[in-house]
């Protein structure tokens, strides 16, 4: 491999041509310096800088000589600071400040990019995956984990109709979330239910656990039984479609989601444990780059402390009917039959059920646990590596 050295000096960076057709690879200098790879710089073993210069960082230094050694495929540098570091072309390449590399990287390491998708896509999107097959198969396991993050909606089929199930499942991605609720928990028609979810009634869409900071992201639902009733089916909407619709046809009722904080609380007691949990978050959260990272939403988890300036209160309420009309218009229905596990993104989608009859030989009994997209994502990057999906 024939590679060119140059440098940028108006924006300090360090330029490697490899063919005359491909754009140069560009590195920032200051960035080379924080990532010397030299053993007084970085440990192999844990895979990080070593502390000593955590406590210091000079951007003062500058490079003073660069080369590049074709016999060890390497860049060279003797920075001001009289150090001299070394960089292998292949981890360079992988580290590239292209727009293409880095949007690459984000795609293949960091998360799989979202597809949203309307109710009417609903049959397009949607992928069945066979209990036993997650349990003995990691490549099972990873197109799940991949279908999961990108449309936020997958079902399982062919499970046990037994109580360790859920613990199965997610033990082979890596732990479950415990919650205010415990590790898992039954949804059935329950007399005094202290949660709305309890009720034999219509459940409203919704996510679970707004009142949460670090809500949990992935819910997994295993029916046990299924009412005979007519009712008792599914609602779920891509909550990031209706997001997109917001954007497209209602601006400013979307400035108003993703701007307004909403008390979100959640007050009883499960058990033994009383609780009293509340966050304040807009319905729709945006990171940084104004992309969505969270979607809250439950009315009976909305409390009625709002703790916004009066005049904010109208435009919010306006604001989201039109949120709740379009993702009642955009929700999928069916119904789980025992055996099924529903994983879908509580990030992302809203979920619901219509009511249904329920007596002593017409039960409808659920079982609910949660995984953590942090765990999630981790198992699905550690499946791809050792799958050799990154090659």
């Amino acid at each position: 491999m024939l590679v060119q050295v140059s440098r940028d000096l108006q924006q300090q960076l360090v330029l490697l041509h490899v063919s005359a057709e491909q754009p140069a690879m560009q590195f920032p200098e200051i960035w080379l310096r924080d990532n010397c790879r030299c053993p007084k710089c970085y440990m192999k073993q844990t895979r990080s800088r070593l502390p000593h210069g955590w406590n210091y960082l000079d951007p003062t230094v500058r490079l003073q000589e660069i080369s590049w050694c074709a016999e060890q495929q390497t860049l060279q540098i003797e920075w001001s600071d009289d150090h001299q570091s070394s960089y292998p072309i292949s981890w360079l390449q992988e580290r590239d400040f292209s727009q293409a590399n880095r949007a690459r990287y984000l795609r293949a390491y960091y998360r799989p990019e979202q597809r949203h998708w309307s109710g009417q896509q609903y049959e397009l999107i949607r992928r069945e995956f066979q209990y036993q097959e997650l349990l003995e198969s990691d490549e099972a396991l990873l197109q799940w984990l991949h279908h999961l993050a990108v449309y936020g909606l997958a079902l399982v089929k062919q499970a046990p109709l037994e109580e360790d199930v859920l613990r199965k499942l997610c033990n082979r991605v890596g732990f479950m979330r415990r919650t205010t609720y415990g590790d898992e928990w039954s949804v059935r028609a329950q007399p005094g239910a202290s949660n709305y979810a309890y009720l034999a009634a219509p459940l409203p869409l919704h996510t679970d656990m707004p009142y949460f900071e670090y809500k949990p992201g992935v819910t997994l639902l295993h029916t046990l039984q299924q009412s005979d009733s007519p009712g008792g089916w599914n609602l779920l909407t891509d909550a990031f479609h209706v997001a997109d619709l917001l954007r497209q046809r209602y601006p400013s009722s979307f400035h108003v989601l993703s701007q307004t904080p909403v008390d979100w609380a959640d007050i009883g007691s499960d058990k033994e444990l009383s609780f009293h949990n509340i966050w304040r978050a807009p319905v729709i959260n945006l990171d940084a780059n104004g992309r969505y990272v969270r979607i809250n939403h439950s009315i009976p988890q909305r409390d009625s402390h709002f703790s916004v300036p009066a005049d904010q209160v109208r435009p919010w309420y306006e604001a989201m009917a039109v949120f709740i009309r379009l993702a009642n218009e955009q929700a999928c229905t069916f119904k789980t039959a025992p055996g099924d596990v529903l994983t879908f993104d509580n990030l992302r989608m809203v979920h619901g059920r219509t009511g249904y009859d329920d007596t002593d030989h017409n039960v409808r009994h659920i079982l609910g646990a949660f995984v953590d997209w942090d765990i999630a994502y981790s198992r699905w990057r550690v499946l791809k590596n050792a799958l050799g999906h990154y090659k």
